[in-house]
């Protein structure tokens, strides 16, 4: 059962807290009179989340949060204020708190908020422990040259402010590259993960940009969104083309104002927060059908990464399947039995054309489940996978066929230009600002009438 320390100089409010944190929220209760008392109790251990005043005599709130720090001390920490501040709130995020809340929000919003705290806290503990397990201090595992590319393009764009739109097919990893861009950035605030798909049209916006009690109907409170959650962090648009083309334009605002405005309210609160940004989807496709706005688009590709998939990497199979094996026996409590290498050879042998990482991570944790106690073998590797060779001797054979074809000097001039344009592309990550001006044209514009005369998308 977790251990909630409620952190109050109030008597009053900090007893009722702690007993209906208890009473609604099934949580274990502890109680401090002060920022000193607090420390005292944390450093005993036995804490897994802290509610914590922001107001208080001898050490306040940000007083609090500033010595866990130097201790390097890291618990979710929900702060809690009764001034209606939330410029304050927005502070102590930057700080290191996970989550705020205003004491006249109810008591469920409050476990809620803590129960959210402590799901983070547990999805970012088990990250680090498959990190150290692998040895791998990176989410990114492998030795290919696509994906050493990639890592040395997130260390190059992590302590940049600007957006990064980021592309690959699901199940690639993009929202780990994401991740990785927050770690190396040193950013103090939250990491914020939205799936932009997920939300309900009617309530996207209320999701993002939160909104004031009586904005509309069922807004019985105020709420923060999105934006205002991520201060001082990254915040993660997850399958970006999605979001409604209304939305679309007030994200652009947030963007190019820094600013955001809750539903219902005409204050602008300030917005510091870098935003990430994902799609699997073909975006410059959609902004030619009008279903993107071109805009945003370009608001948004300022940098871009692209995650490969798994297809283009076979070489890194071996270590990525060991890496997800090693964090499948922690999670199920297992002793680790290890691969063969028949088994890997088989694993390397896949296409993995759907799903890729995504895919061999579930197809390594049936052949666990079906190995047991024993080493997981090659006989262990489900049926369909590795039984064809993806070495590309089709593709390959392919080519040939094609640069035997005799064209008129026509096809070869239109044949040898699309080539010269697909490597640059593939060279810049498919950004197209970059490539146009890389190839000498005089815009991106002109890049992209380009692309079209040959077919060319990502």
């Amino acid at each position: 059962m977790p251990r909630v320390l409620v952190v109050d100089d109030n008597a009053a409010m900090r007893e009722q807290y702690a007993y209906d944190l208890g009473r609604i929220g099934g949580f274990e209760t502890e109680t401090a009179s002060g920022g000193r008392e607090a420390l005292a109790k944390i450093g005993a251990g036995g804490v897994d989340c802290v509610v914590l005043d922001l107001e208080m005599p001898d050490l306040d709130g940000f007083q609090v949060l500033d010595a866990l720090q130097d201790r390097g001390i890291r618990l979710p920490i929900i702060v809690y204020t009764g001034t209606g501040d939330f410029d304050r709130c927005i502070r102590a995020v930057r700080s290191g708190a996970f989550g705020f809340v205003d004491k006249s929000e109810s008591i469920e919003r409050v476990v809620q908020e803590i129960r959210s705290a402590l799901d983070r806290w547990r999805l970012e503990s088990e990250i680090e422990t498959w990190r150290r397990q692998s040895g791998v201090d990176s989410a990114l595992v492998g030795e290919s040259r696509a994906v050493e590319e990639l890592r040395a393009r997130i260390r190059r764009l992590a302590p940049i402010p600007s957006p990064v739109l980021i592309l690959g097919e699901s199940g690639t990893g993009k929202e780990l590259v994401a991740r990785e861009l927050h770690r190396q950035s040193g950013r103090r605030g939250p990491f914020l993960a939205i799936n932009c798909a997920a939300l309900p049209e009617n309530l996207v916006e209320s999701e993002l940009f939160g909104h004031e009690r009586g904005a509309f109907t069922g807004a019985d409170k105020r709420r923060a969104g999105a934006f205002e959650a991520a201060q001082g962090g990254s915040l993660f648009l997850d399958e970006i083309g999605e979001l409604p083309l209304p939305t679309q334009a007030k994200l652009l605002r947030v963007m190019e104002e820094e600013t955001v405005r809750r539903l219902g309210s005409n204050e602008e609160l300030p917005f510091d927060a870098r935003i990430i940004a994902a799609t699997h989807r073909d975006l410059e496709g959609d902004v030619e059908n009008e279903r993107f706005r071109e805009d945003l688009y370009y608001r948004l590709e300022v940098h871009v990464l692209r995650v490969p998939p798994l297809r283009e990497r076979l070489s890194d199979i071996p270590l990525l399947a060991r890496h997800l094996a090693a964090g499948i026996y922690e999670r199920f409590g297992m002793r680790a039995h290890g691969m063969t290498d028949a088994a890997l050879s088989r694993l390397s042998r896949h296409g993995w054309e759907r799903n890729n990482v995504r895919e061999l991570r579930n197809v390594v944790e049936r052949m666990i489940l079906d190995a047991g106690e024993n080493p997981v073998d090659e006989k262990h590797v489900p049926r369909g996978i590795g039984d064809a060779d993806p070495s590309g001797a089709v593709r390959d054979a392919d080519r040939e066929a094609r640069d035997a074809e005799v064209g008129t000097l026509k096809d070869l001039k239109a044949d040898a230009e699309r080539r010269i344009v697909l490597a640059a592309l593939e060279r810049n990550g498919w950004h197209i600002t970059n490539t146009a001006t890389e190839l000498g044209l005089a815009d991106h514009s002109s890049l992209l009438k380009v692309m079209r005369r040959h077919g060319l998308k990502r």
